[in-house]
């Protein structure tokens, strides 16, 4: 039963990670620019760029094309941008609890997870279908490709992290409180041996991969391909639209960064360091912070700017054999280390 209080807290922690969310986003955004132009031997644009350009579309009205379906092309930013922000509310931050992760006990935190981490891609698809331009037919029809190839992998990560928790007998291996150690102070690296060890870094290595997937980077950007379908499903979008889906891109790569920082890099300082409980949760939270940079910048910084852009067909093939594959030995990996320390001989 949720008391007035509780939804008061909700609200008012919902108001917080939005507006996290968004600046995070932005600025991630332009810490990620910045890594790939000193890469490059390029000054590039400063941080602050992202928030300057989104400040120009939000002054700009929204252009609708002459066939398109104005309802579904209207509303799509707006889902896109919302269910990237839902995302957030179930992935600590730190030592900061999910807003919304006690609502369902926590069971299938992690499931629902993924079923929002498609939203955002399914808005960007609906938008660019109702747009009615065939540069944007192309590219939704890509996107959903893209889709179909990265969700597998993902989900071998996810069940494979979930099942190993399940076996070592912690409740509720599906709460991402669990899997960050916020609840029993025990993340999947203490759980694992040797063996599962190897198997989690393999595992953490197909997240990375599968990350610039999910935010539309390069060399995963095949739907947009400005050289190739000029901005693909965004192509006729302007002004405020665009302004939208730029910002749940932020929001979702902020999203992403947080939810291999859960899985993989849980610690928090407040664990090895005793200090208050309010000062913990600051420190806490800048760490976690400077683990969401460091993870875009081996997940997007570095692969973009060393990599081109995949081929439609070489991206499935990618992440359908190669990254799916590299998953199930992570996995496979994981079980045997189960078997190892339940004494089970194999």
């Amino acid at each position: 039963m949720i008391t007035l209080i509780d939804l008061l807290m909700i609200v008012v922690g919902t108001i917080f990670v939005a507006g996290f969310g968004i600046v995070a986003g932005l600025c991630i955004f332009g810490i990620d620019r910045k890594f790939a132009a000193h890469m490059q031997a390029r000054i590039g644009p400063p941080i602050r760029q992202p928030f300057i350009d989104v400040m120009k579309l939000l002054c700009k009205d929204s252009v609708i094309p002459e066939n398109a379906v104005p309802s579904i092309f209207n509303w799509a930013p707006v889902v896109a941008l919302a269910s990237s922000i839902v995302i957030l509310l179930y992935l600590p931050l730190g030592s900061i609890m999910p807003v919304l992760g006690g609502l369902s006990g926590g069971y299938g935190d992690l499931i629902l997870v993924m079923y929002l981490l498609t939203v955002p891609a399914l808005a960007m698809v609906a938008g660019g279908f109702a747009s009615g331009s065939p540069y944007a037919t192309v590219g939704s029809q890509r996107e959903m490709v893209t889709m179909m190839a990265y969700e597998f992998p993902l989900a071998v990560v996810i069940i494979a992290i979930a099942w190993r928790l399940s076996m070592a007998g912690m409740a509720e291996p599906f709460s991402l409180a669990t899997i960050a150690g916020l609840t029993t102070g025990v993340p999947i690296w203490g759980v694992v041996g040797p063996v599962g060890i190897l198997g989690c870094i393999i595992l953490m290595v197909v997240l990375a991969w599968v990350t610039p997937a999910e935010v539309s980077r390069v060399p995963c950007d095949t739907p947009e391909a400005e050289t190739e379908l000029c901005g693909g499903l965004l192509v006729e979008y302007s002004g405020r639209n665009l302004a939208m889906f730029y910002l749940a891109q932020a929001v979702k790569t902020v999203a992403m960064a947080s939810l291999a920082v859960a899985i993989f890099l849980p610690w928090n300082i407040s664990w090895y360091v005793a200090m208050p409980a309010p000062a913990a949760v600051v420190v806490d939270f800048i760490f976690y912070l400077v683990k969401v940079v460091v993870v875009v910048f081996f997940s997007v910084s570095l692969i973009r700017v060393s990599m081109a852009r995949f081929r439609i067909n070489h991206l499935v093939t990618i992440y359908w054999g190669y990254l799916a594959g590299l998953g199930i030995i992570g996995l496979l990996l994981i079980m045997l280390d189960a078997f190892i320390k339940g004494g089970i001989v194999i």
